[in-house]
């Protein structure tokens, strides 16, 4: 709609609108009066006093076609200006895992390679089966989602409140269907002594790097140049077409069977939302640093200072119980 021409940004906001032109409302006129267990139909309608009549409004996946959007140009920024590669993939659906580590070597092209965008062959044909087990049982399945952000530049991450892996896990936890948040060793770090857990470092060229990578390339919130290596857990899609004994919002018993199009499992599609929020949440952290970087100059640069205080020469210093009066003529 507007802040680029010609292939090239203007420096003006960039908008984009994407029109949705194959809507079904009739498929959610049975849910009118029920509030689907564990979506947002009852929490949205306690909040605001009402609700969307159809699709979830904004707790529905729909609305991040905005942030995959806005991630590609975040993404760009990041890969022109620092090399930056991020690459998610699904690494467990349902109780099937992959166990290959790909984190150096995963590509894009390897992820979309399979509908289940989980890049071991053998293992994503499992996970087919237990995703058309859950289709024909009119029921639904989640997943993990991993994602790995290489050659991240090291400093990235503000202290206390805006560390890097706490604006990572708000990113991915604002997602839709999002219930877990874990970056490098994760709660699996808990189990290991600190001996075992702790990256030793080693000269990586110009920089110091880490022989292993538990801490997930965020060391005191800050990027220390390592791989950056989260996962983010899915629940199974709340919204399925199997019978639930539930109550409508005025408390009266009844059973609901969703009708329409539900996805069983949502994690192969979180894949490049995941990217997104990653390129968004990283591209901020990096203007931050920049903005410092432009902000210190050398010292003799700066103007003297004017009015300096002289310190208190410890031999004259007065008791300072006596009355301001004494001590000024003392």
């Amino acid at each position: 709609m507007s802040g680029t021409e010609h292939g090239v940004t203007l420096g003006t906001p960039i908008g984009l609108t994407v029109p949705n032109e194959d809507m079904r409302p009739g498929d959610y006129g049975s849910m009118s009066d029920i509030p689907r267990p564990s979506h947002a139909d009852y929490t949205y309608q306690y909040k605001y006093g009402t609700k969307t009549s159809s699709g979830g409004g904004r707790a529905s996946a729909r609305e991040t076609i905005g942030r995959v959007a806005a991630g590609a140009i975040a993404e760009k920024f990041l890969r022109l200006r620092y090399g930056v590669e991020i690459v998610a993939w699904v690494s467990s659906i349902g109780d099937i895992e992959m166990k290959e580590d790909v984190v150096d070597t995963i590509t894009r092209e390897r992820v979309d390679s399979h509908p289940t965008r989980c890049p071991d062959a053998a293992v994503a044909d499992q996970m087919t089966a237990l995703v058309q087990e859950c289709r024909n049982a009119e029921d639904s399945v989640g997943g993990v989602v991993s994602c790995v952000i290489r050659n991240s530049p090291v400093g990235l991450g503000e202290p206390c409140f805006d560390k890097l892996q706490a604006t990572l896990a708000h990113a991915m936890m604002s997602i839709p269907a999002t219930k877990g948040f874990e970056i490098g060793s994760g709660f699996r770090g808990t189990t290991q002594r600190g001996s075992a857990h702790n990256d030793m470092f080693v000269r990586k060229g110009d920089r110091l790097g880490t022989v292993t990578n538990n801490s997930g390339g965020v060391q005191g919130g800050i990027s220390n140049g390592e791989p950056i290596v989260l996962r983010v857990a899915f629940k199974p899609p709340a919204t399925i077409g199997k019978e639930q004994a539930t109550v409508t919002y005025d408390g009266t018993s009844a059973v609901l069977a969703a009708k329409g199009r539900h996805d069983p499992c949502v994690v192969p599609r979180a894949i490049p939302i995941v990217e997104a929020m990653a390129a968004l949440a990283l591209a901020d952290a990096a203007l931050v640093q920049l903005s410092r970087h432009a902000a210190v100059l050398p010292f003799n640069a700066l103007p003297p200072l004017q009015n300096v205080v002289t310190p208190l020469n410890p031999a004259k210093a007065q008791d300072p119980t006596k009355p301001a009066d004494d001590r000024a003529h003392s």
